[in-house]
C-alpha cells in the first residue's frame, strides 16, 4: 500500500527526527517548513532509501503561504494517511507586557495555521481512509502556566478544535490524536517570541534537561501505533498534568512557586 504523509515543523527538532523515523514507512513524505535549506537537510539526513521526501515551503503566519503549499500537495495526492500538525512557536512574555501584534502572530502560528492546513487537505484525508490527524500540543495545553499565556491557549484551542473533529470525522475512518509533550531538548525556547516578537534566544534550563528530539521521535512512532486518543510524551514534568488533575491544590502550589521567578 502507498501511504502518503504530511510533517509540518521538519526542518528542524521534533519534526525532523519524526521524518527520520517514519522515512521507511510510507512511499512519500511531504515535509513542511519555511525554508527550502532547512528542510533538504532533513532530506539528506534520511538518505536515499526508504520514502520519497518531498520538501515543501510553508509559513503558518502566512495564510496565502498555507493555502499554496496545501494546494500544491492536493494536486499530487488523492489519498493523504498521516497529518502531522507539528509545527509552531512559543512564548516567553507576560501577559500585561505582550502587544496584541504578538499575540495574534503566536495564535496565527499555533491555532489558525494548523487549523486551515488541516482543513484544505481534510478531502484527501477523508478520501484515504483508515486516516490520522496528529496534534502536537503541549502541557500547557492543560494547564495556564506563567510566561506562556497566548501560546497556552492556542494549544487549549487545539484541544477543543480538534475533539470536535474526531467526533465529526470519525465515519470518514479518519483518527484524531493528541500528542501532549514535556520538556525537549530542541530550540523552542530559544526561538519563543518575548513580549515585543523578538526571539528569547535563550534555553531553558527546564529545557535543557529534557528527553532528546529522537527519543521523542520514537515515543510518537510508537503513539502512532496505537488507538490512544492521547498520548503524554516527556520526563517527570508529565507529573504537573496528574496533579492538575487528580490534585490540583499541589499543581497550584507548584505554579505559583514558580510564579514568584518571573
Amino acid at each position: 500500500m502507498n501511504k502518503v504523509g504530511v510533517i509540518t515543523g521538519a526542518s528542524s527538532g521534533i519534526g525532523q527526527a519524526l521524518t527520520i523515523r517514519l522515512a521507511d514507512s510510507y512511499s512519500v513524505l511531504y515535509i513542511c517548513g519555511r525554508k527550502l535549506s532547512s528542510l533538504q537537510k532533513t532530506v539528506d539526513l534520511c538518505g536515499t532509501g526508504g520514502a520519497k521526501l518531498v520538501p515543501v515551503v510553508m509559513d503558518l503566519n502566512d495564510k496565502a503561504s498555507i493555502k499554496s503549499a496545501a494546494t500544491g500537495i492536493i494536486k499530487k495526492e488523492k489519498n493523504i494517511h498521516l497529518l502531522v500538525n507539528n509545527a509552531g512557536q512559543s512564548q516567553r512574555s507576560l501577559v500585561k507586557d505582550t502587544s496584541e501584534e504578538v499575540e495574534a502572530m503566536l495564535m496565527q502560528i499555533n491555532y489558525f495555521g494548523p487549523v486551515q492546513l488541516t482543513k484544505l487537505l481534510l478531502p484527501a484525508l477523508q478520501q484515504a481512509q483508515s486516516s490520522r490527524i496528529v496534534i502536537t500540543s503541549s502541557i500547557v495545553g492543560k494547564f495556564g502556566y506563567p510566561l506562556r499565556s497566548t501560546y497556552s491557549a492556542a494549544k487549549h484551542a487545539l484541544h477543543g478544535y480538534f475533539e470536535s473533529l474526531r467526533f465529526e470525522e470519525k465515519k470518514n475512518s479518519i483518527f484524531v490524536q493528541f500528542l501532549v509533550i514535556g520538556r525537549v531538548q530542541t530550540q523552542v525556547s530559544v526561538n519563543a517570541l518575548t513580549a515585543g516578537g523578538e526571539q528569547y534566544g535563550k534555553m531553558d534550563n527546564g529545557q535543557a534537561g529534557g528527553i532528546s528530539s529522537e527519543v521523542c521521535a520514537r515515543k510518537i512512532e510508537a503513539a502512532l501505533q496505537s488507538n490512544r486518543k492521547e498520548v503524554l510524551i516527556g520526563g517527570k514534568e508529565l507529573l504537573m498534568v496528574k496533579f492538575k488533575k487528580y490534585l490540583p491544590f499541589l499543581f497550584y502550589k507548584i505554579a505559583e512557586k514558580e510564579s514568584n521567578h518571573v
